[in-house]
């Protein structure tokens, strides 16, 4: 299988992780590449560097007025009198209608949904580098290749159009599902992360020329908590086109395969003639944060219940933190898909 990295995604080392009124090292630190990038190689994939293609395909998807706040906002923020090292917000809009401040503060608080996502002075390039990456994929598959990995680092799969969150600034699933469909092909996007896929929910809601997708522990008590409900299920022409598959916390093998049927019969039902699968291996019953009990072999059972659908794949690297277990469960699962 072909695998897409760039070594600029690396570049990104947030310094600050605040959840629970504590502040802890960051467990999306470049340290998962080595261990991702093991796992795919384990299970013969086979890493090239991205093309780049400029901005227009991120575009595509991002406002301009959120794209040129990522570019620009770590210069900004170091001009405060005694700002700190990354850029964290401490001010946020009641509502995304609220007045959008000319502030470096309060441009942080309206585009950065929590203290997750601290953007420091290589952000910005480890982002776009792994956009890129996820672009190149998709390219790739709708040249005809059959299966592709994108090692995605930075994540994606929290960020809205105009929203970082959740580790994620651009939303890489996104970015290469509407690059497929610009191509003229019918994506499905399945997410496998233990977190909804809020921001990717968010960009195609209204739309009903992409199928959204997401397996995930119940979000009434589990990150991102005000997203992810089963009867969020779309809007205008995007109603019936957004599943949401929410399970109770500790769900094992068996519990996910069950809902695994309903996301895949949806996708069939929807014409998809494409996937990307938003692919976190957070799932994973010794994960950090501990919302589902998915096994190793059930990451392989997982993939190859994917790949039975028989079309093209676009593995799209979303979540999996530290564990001893991280590089195992990619190999199990690129080794399902393949």
């Amino acid at each position: 299988m072909k695998a897409i990295f760039d070594n600029r995604q690396r570049l990104h080392d947030p310094q600050h992780f605040m959840a629970n009124g504590k502040t802890y090292p960051s467990p999306e630190s470049p340290e998962r590449i080595a261990r991702l990038k093991a796992g795919a190689e384990a299970a013969g994939c086979r890493f090239q560097p991205p093309e780049e293609t400029g901005l227009g395909p991120i575009a595509a998807v991002h406002s301009a007025e959120y794209l040129h706040f990522l570019r620009s906002i770590y210069a900004r923020w170091q001009r405060i009198p005694d700002a700190g090292p990354e850029v964290i917000p401490n001010i946020h809009p009641a509502q995304r209608s609220d007045n959008y401040p000319k502030s470096a503060i309060g441009q942080a608080g309206y585009h950065q949904a929590d203290t997750a996502c601290p953007i420091g002075a290589k952000t910005w390039d480890a982002a776009y580098w792994s956009a890129q990456s996820a672009i190149t994929g998709a390219d790739l598959l709708a040249g005809g290749e059959g299966a592709v990995y994108v090692l995605a680092r930075p994540p994606g799969h929290h960020a809205f159009a105009d929203l970082a969150g959740g580790f994620c600034f651009l939303n890489n699933s996104a970015i290469a599902a509407e690059r497929l469909r610009a191509q003229a092909l019918r994506p499905a996007i399945l997410d496998v992360d233990v977190h909804h896929g809020n921001g990717t929910q968010g960009i195609f809601y209204a739309r009903d020329d992409v199928l959204t997708v997401s397996l995930h522990a119940d979000p009434d008590r589990f990150y991102p908590f005000f997203w992810g409900a089963a009867q969020e299920r779309g809007a205008g022409r995007g109603m019936g086109c957004n599943l949401n598959l929410p399970l109770p916390r500790g769900t094992d093998d068996a519990g996910y395969l069950t809902a695994l049927d309903t996301a895949l019969a949806r996708i069939e039902a929807f014409g998809a003639d494409v996937i990307v699968v938003a692919l976190g291996l957070d799932a994973h019953v010794d994960d950090p944060f501990k919302g589902l009990a998915v096994t190793t072999d059930g990451f392989q059972r997982i993939a190859a219940a994917i790949a039975g659908l028989g079309l093209p794949l676009l593995l799209v690297q979303e979540g999996g933190y530290l564990s001893d277990m991280l590089a195992d469960n990619l190999t199990a699962f690129l080794s399902g898909a393949a």
